[in-house]
């Protein structure tokens, strides 16, 4: 994914003003909390152990990026940036569940990519 999730575009309020420049309160904070933990809880359930994943929370914006490092190959990343509507109302579970489903697929793939096609198989 590397960030290229759909809803991780930047929007500029109607006078130019960006969210950046919006103070969130403290329940916005808390929604944005807990949809980053929803996502990083449903990302580990698709995943086998070796696998770490982990968020870091930018209120300015607001902002979240959830990472997985797998175990071989390159950590993948995804910027989650909801609306501030969004998190008044709450955050949409669809689009929490197709986040971790990307991140997950997207850290499976570089240990695909990593590891290549040198594993014996050890059954059939």
């Amino acid at each position: 994914m590397n960030g290229n999730y759909p809803g991780s575009g930047r929007e500029v309020a109607a006078g130019g003003i960006g969210t950046a420049d919006i103070e969130l309160s403290g329940g916005q904070k808390q929604a944005l909390r807990h949809a980053v933990a929803e996502i990083v809880a449903e990302t580990e359930s698709y995943l086998p152990e070796g696998y770490q994943v982990g968020s870091e929370l930018q209120y300015a914006g607001p902002t979240a990026t959830v990472a997985v490092n797998p175990p071989a190959g390159h950590p993948v990343t995804a910027g989650y940036e909801p609306d501030l509507d969004d998190l008044e109302a709450g955050l949409d579970p669809e689009t929490q569940r197709e986040v971790a489903q990307g991140l997950a697929a997207s850290a499976v793939i570089q240990v695909m990519n990593a590891v290549g096609d040198g594993i014996t198989p050890t059954a059939r």
